[in-house]
């Protein structure tokens, strides 16, 4: 049940990068919910309501934001994604993750509505690009350095 991105949402972004590992590595790093505050300096916490599949709920603060957000699409090693929903916001945001051999190709896309989107985007028109980017950089470096 893949879950459309809003491609006419007030921010859209769409980021790729290549990492040198297995697709494995990559998926255990990045749907470790719980472990996201290790590695995320934007996130401080994070709650996964039960085990990670469709359906499930995990509850996170990322920018001083609570967040609330719900699996809608997982196919391990493949793809993961959520809606997330906040004070004046509502996000879509999936990940795809392309093994090819010793590298693994991750593409992640995120769409963000709502008021307080409407209202970053005034302040910081390039913020979702700069926040897709910044976790495919960390992520990468993060797997790369554990090999």
């Amino acid at each position: 049940m893949n879950k459309k991105i809003n491609t006419k949402a007030p921010m859209f972004a769409k980021k790729e990068i290549t990492i040198e590992a297995p697709v494995e590595k990559v998926w255990d790093l990045q749907t470790n919910i719980k472990n996201w505050p290790h590695w995320q300096p934007d996130i401080t916490s994070t709650k996964l309501d039960g085990p990670l599949t469709i359906g499930s709920i995990f509850r996170w603060k990322a920018k001083g934001l609570n967040i609330v957000s719900t699996i809608h699409t997982l196919e391990p090693q493949k793809e993961i994604g959520w809606t997330g929903v906040s004070l004046g916001m509502f996000a879509i945001h999936n990940w795809r993750f392309e093994s090819q051999g010793s590298h693994t190709t991750v593409i992640t896309e995120e769409s963000l509505s709502g008021w307080l989107t409407r209202l970053l985007k005034l302040f910081d028109p390039h913020f979702l690009e700069k926040s897709l980017e910044g976790t495919l950089n960390l992520l990468k470096a993060l797997v790369e350095q554990k090999i």
